[in-house]
């Protein structure tokens, strides 16, 4: 099996939520939702992780997975910050937050040499997913544009508590991903899943739709095209006070100039999460069912 790497997407400060929510304890045992993404990960055979974070709490991590992680598999932190951009682009000094997944995944590029996959580390995503993903990395050629990811259905990745965004996949016949559109807010309403469109109407969404939940599978080429179109996302619109360059945009446009192709893998896993603070007694019951069932032990770290 080859070298291949776990991104975690952790730099958010969760405004939503209240706090940060990447090392809030989910189990009495003191269990992030991040532990069993790790757990998952090396168990699938990933060797190195890459966690993608902020400096005012970089210690913060380093203190808990440094002491978890060691002899297990390869860490390494990067930091994303408002500043951190290319050459010859200005910062607006009333902008407040970073430019979104996009922007973080570039943070990488100088410490991930080999495939990847790029997950978010407030999302559970089951053990299965982590199987299915490394195998298809293996298949792609280090060199190419090829992608992959697991798409879930969007009626199991909804919060009872509030509105959540998701990446709707349109795929092909070949199981390959068309395009990809953010829908920044979707919610269920009187039993029916909504979006709201550009004019801030509500449209009914099918709960079959396959959505993304960040979960992709890259090669290092991927990083070469990130970057380019972050210099064009910064020329046209770095004077934006809230504009985010997300993942999906790279994506798509690597699929429109017929470089790289996604292949689409699915999970049938109900999502965990925890976008607000509601969702978290969900969360911790769900785990507790999940260890009592021995689908993962007591002390993950042992």
């Amino acid at each position: 099996m080859k070298k291949h790497t776990l991104v975690i997407l952790a730099a958010g400060m969760g405004s939503r939520y209240g706090g940060l929510k990447q090392l809030d304890k989910m189990s009495e045992d003191g269990d992030t939702i991040i532990d069993f993404s790790l757990y998952d990960a090396i168990e699938a055979g990933f060797k190195k992780v890459v966690f993608i974070i902020r400096e005012s709490f970089k210690d913060d991590f380093k203190k808990i997975y440094d002491e978890r992680l060691k002899g297990k598999v390869e860490v390494d932190y990067v930091c994303q910050e408002l500043d951190k951009i290319p050459a010859g682009f200005d910062v607006d000094t009333e902008r407040i937050k970073p430019w979104g997944t996009g922007h973080a995944t570039l943070m990488i590029k100088d410490v991930v040499k080999g495939n990847f996959i790029v997950i978010n580390g407030d999302d559970f995503y089951s053990k299965g997913a982590f199987k299915t993903i490394i195998k298809e990395l293996d298949n792609i050629d280090v060199n190419s544009y090829n992608m992959c990811m697991v798409g879930y259905n969007l009626k199991n990745t909804i919060s009872e508590n509030g509105f959540v965004s998701r990446g709707e996949c349109f795929v092909n016949e070949n199981q390959e991903l068309a395009s990809i559109i953010e829908r920044t807010h979707i919610e269920e309403i009187a039993g029916q899943i909504k979006r709201k469109d550009d004019n801030g109407k509500f449209v009914p969404m099918s709960e079959d739709t396959i959505v993304s939940m960040n979960f992709w599978g890259f090669t290092p080429k991927y990083l070469e095209v990130l970057e380019s179109d972050f210099k064009l996302f910064l020329a046209e619109r770095s004077k934006e006070l809230k504009s985010e360059f997300f993942i999906p945009t790279v994506v798509n446009n690597i699929i429109k100039s017929g470089k790289g192709a996604v292949k689409v893998l699915t999970s049938d896993a109900k999502w965990m999460g925890v976008t607000y603070a509601e969702d978290r007694s969900t969360v911790v019951e769900a785990i507790n069912k999940l260890k009592k069932n021995k689908i993962y032990t007591k002390n993950l770290w042992a």
